[in-house]
């Protein structure tokens, strides 16, 4: 770049003049700079520990030699304050044999008996040998997916007598054709139930069970497949709604999204992004899941959802979630998980090796979950879960309070330290909130875990082609997971909803939903049989 000197003067004063307006106009100072430079170095730290670090939050407790650097809150429990492994006592002669584990009762056996050729089975004496035992080993086959065609038939009948005869009766009688959940389908139960947990379960998009069928001899096209899927969802549709009911009238509410791409939205285009709604609720023992499809993320999503629900709320810190602030009969919960997650990304981000801010903090985090663990393993009742969190969560939230608010004044706010501290603190009030209610949890995991699911699946078919399409696959999440959530499994659900589902009355349809089954009932037809 060429300068034109033309313009500046000869006078030295003059020229000074300029120099120290031109100092004047800069308001950065050496200072601000270097804090600049420590940001961008943190971000680049960060994001080679996003690509190539390891994704685990867990910390490593009692192998370090770094003693705490502030006050432990006082009347912990000792199982806390204690780094000592617990002491295994085996029994004499009750040790477990190694090898592998016993195969599952439940599985079908098969035979094969290896014995001696009959000339083998003699004696050098001459004596014939007498069996006195045998040794059994047990070995796992498999085979492959077995597809067989179920012929329906249905005998006609008629009066010979009548032949010929005029009547306003029918002259033949044949049985009713069976309900089906696709009436004139080719698919059984079986088959959709199949078809249905490869793609939501196992995350097998349609294409590749269409190549799948290809190698066991069947014309089965990815078309047909979806086709029946939408079917399948829209005759679900009122077993969604009583989920829904399930789900608001339980004690508590998890609530979460995440992104979805559907290509033919009206109005849209295929590059925007649209999203998949998850809500968990229902009594502890029985739990609910519904996942909803919404083109926005809007905070009149959970609205229209949650509207008129009192009891406990639980989410992240998404701002489409702060009208539930505002609603009195409503215990708004925050997620500690998501202000851990803050402070490990600046541990993880230091290029110090020495414990710092990050570090303590997530040592009263650690103490919290700690409470929690106890209480887990104690198997405490809710009395007793609410006395453990006042008495001693309670201090420690305090503590924690305090030492945030202490380091919010001399951390630099745009620095990862400075936006964890802030994030805490602008989360405080939902974040202690969890133990005014011993129905939330500590975090909001229990909703993060239930659309992990569906993230997985939607790496593998990346897309929904059609808004009923993504509405479809919502309804069948919603079904799978909470049958899943309820410890039934998928394919054995699906193959008796899919069974029961024709011919049960609109009033019965809640004893279809998970949480009215036992496994038990859903045994699949060889493991019924005992074959």
């Amino acid at each position: 770049m060429e300068y034109d000197h033309s313009t500046l003067p000869d006078n030295a004063a003059e020229l000074k003049k300029i120099i120290l307006g031109l100092q004047k106009q800069s308001t950065k100072t050496e200072v601000d700079y270097q804090a600049e430079i420590n940001y961008l170095n943190e971000q680049i730290r960060i994001l080679r520990q996003t690509i190539f670090g390891a994704k685990s939050e867990k910390s490593h407790i009692g192998k370090s030699p770094q003693l705490p650097l502030f006050d432990m809150p006082e009347n912990l429990p000792e199982e806390l304050l204690s780094e000592k492994q617990e002491e295994i006592i085996v029994p004499e002669h009750s040790r477990k044999k190694k090898g592998r584990k016993k195969l599952p009762e439940d599985l079908p056996r098969v035979n094969v008996i290896h014995d001696l050729a009959e000339e083998e089975k003699f004696c050098a004496c001459g004596c014939e040998l007498s069996r006195i035992g045998e040794e059994v080993s047990e070995k796992l086959d498999i085979i492959p997916a077995k597809i067989q065609v179920i012929r329906n038939i249905r005998p006609q009948y008629a009066c010979r007598a009548c032949e010929g005869l005029e009547d306003d009766g029918p002259s033949v009688k044949i049985a009713p054709v069976p309900p089906q959940i696709i009436p004139k389908g080719l698919a059984t139960a079986g088959l959709l139930a199949y078809v249905l947990t490869a793609k939501f379960v196992d995350a097998l998009p349609f294409y590749r069970q269409e190549k799948q069928f290809k190698r066991l001899g069947i014309e089965l096209s990815r078309r047909t497949m979806c086709g029946w899927a939408m079917k399948a969802a829209e005759t679900c549709a009122p077993l969604i709604s009583l989920l829904k009911e399930e789900i608001r009238g339980g004690p508590a509410i998890n609530a979460d999204e995440t992104t979805l791409q559907v290509l033919r939205e009206p109005d849209r285009s295929p590059t925007q992004k649209s999203y998949m709604w998850i809500f968990k609720g229902g009594l502890p023992d029985k739990p609910a899941l519904v996942y909803e499809y919404h083109q926005t993320r809007a905070g009149e999503v959970a609205k229209l959802f949650l509207d008129g629900y009192q009891g406990v709320v639980q989410t992240d810190g998404y701002k489409g979630y702060d009208f539930l602030d505002q609603w009195p009969d409503t215990i708004h919960v925050g997620c500690w998980a998501h202000a851990r997650r803050k402070f490990m990304d600046v541990k993880k981000a230091s290029s110090s090796k020495k414990a710092g801010s990050a570090d303590e903090a997530l040592k009263y985090i650690r103490l919290l979950y700690g409470l929690e663990k106890i209480a887990k393993q104690k198997k405490m009742t809710i009395s007793e879960l609410y006395e453990l969190r006042q008495s001693q969560a309670r201090p420690i939230l305090k503590k924690f309070k305090t030492w945030l608010n202490k380091r919010s004044n001399t951390v630099v706010p745009k620095s990862l330290l400075g936006k964890a501290i802030s994030y805490s603190l602008g989360q405080w009030h939902r974040l202690e909130n969890y133990i005014k209610s011993c129905h939330a949890g500590i975090d909001n995991n229990v909703a993060e875990n239930a659309i992990r699911p569906f993230v997985i699946g939607r790496k593998n078919w990346l897309f929904s082609g059609t808004p009923k399409g993504a509405e479809a696959s919502a309804t069948v999440y919603s079904l799978i997971e909470t049958a899943k959530a309820n410890q039934l499994e998928p394919y054995s659900y699906l193959r008796y909803l899919f069974e029961k589902l024709p011919t049960t009355s609109p009033d019965e349809f809640c004893n279809l939903l998970p949480q009215n089954l036992s496994p038990g009932k859903l045994l699949l037809p060889h493991l019924a049989s005992g074959v």
